[in-house]
């Protein structure tokens, strides 16, 4: 959790400090959130075998290079670095856990800015 506010930018919106230690992050936009938690229950999956398009968190980003930068120096992998034809810039990293994370500069923007009114 504390790898992902300091690195990521996520803040924690509500956290619990026992079992099972659940802590939910949520992005600036405030409209993303995402869970982390250990589960006792059942193993933690091979992220770090895992083909990173068969699950990742994928972040905007207007300085790709920039964040992959800062996240190398972080503990973070590159996985791969794709520059597509239409001006798109994609970086995949895994964290030091080995779960994927993409930064994602598109040619044409995914999200709007503001809800559509």
């Amino acid at each position: 959790m504390q790898w992902y506010t300091k690195h990521l930018g996520l803040k924690v919106v509500s956290q619990r400090m026992e079992a099972p230690f659940t802590a939910f992050l949520a992005d600036d936009s405030g409209r993303v959130m995402v869970e982390i938690y250990k589960n006792p229950a059942d193993e933690i999956p091979p992220y770090r075998t895992m083909n990173p398009l068969l699950l990742h968190l994928a972040f905007v980003s207007e300085s790709p290079d920039v964040d992959k930068d800062n996240l190398l120096e972080a503990g973070a992998t590159l996985v791969a670095e794709d520059r597509l034809e239409d001006g798109s810039h994609l970086v995949m990293m895994r964290d030091p856990w080995g779960l994927a994370i993409q930064f994602c500069k598109r040619a044409k923007a995914m999200l709007l800015d503001k809800e559509p009114g």
